[in-house]
């Protein structure tokens, strides 16, 4: 299971719509180490000129690895995190967070287009 839902929750998805902050919050109380590594990129962006950051610290663990597995390769879970802190997320070989605040620029074309994907590849990565 990606998420640790409360009944709560649950039943008010159930009736209908839950809210960002609702989901968001299930998100970090239920993906621990990929919020941690995810805020902590945005607070590096934040204080970068040109509002990029990333991380290239493998996890330390599979568990922590699968977590951000999924909250990065779900649409509504990366897409809830980006709406939260107005930042594009993007994400290469399994463990790879960028943080982006202009998706205009050649430095996110550059990075999430197949060459940066070729150029990111390394023998200790392929089986990630």
């Amino acid at each position: 299971m990606s998420l640790d839902v409360s009944p709560a929750l649950l039943e008010k998805a159930e009736r209908g719509e839950v809210s960002d902050a609702e989901f968001v919050a299930c998100v970090r109380e239920s993906l621990p180490y990929a919020w941690e590594v995810i805020t902590g990129v945005i607070a590096e962006a934040d204080t970068a000129a040109d509002g990029f950051a990333d991380n290239e610290t493998p996890p330390p663990d599979e568990t922590a690895r699968g977590q951000l597995l999924r909250a990065l390769a779900s649409d509504a879970i990366r897409g809830g995190l980006e709406r939260h802190f107005g930042v594009k997320l993007a994400f290469q070989n399994c463990h790879r967070v960028a943080v982006f605040r202009d998706t205009d620029g050649d430095r996110y074309r550059a990075f999430v287009s197949p060459r940066g994907q070729l150029l990111n590849q390394s023998p200790e990565l392929r089986d990630c």
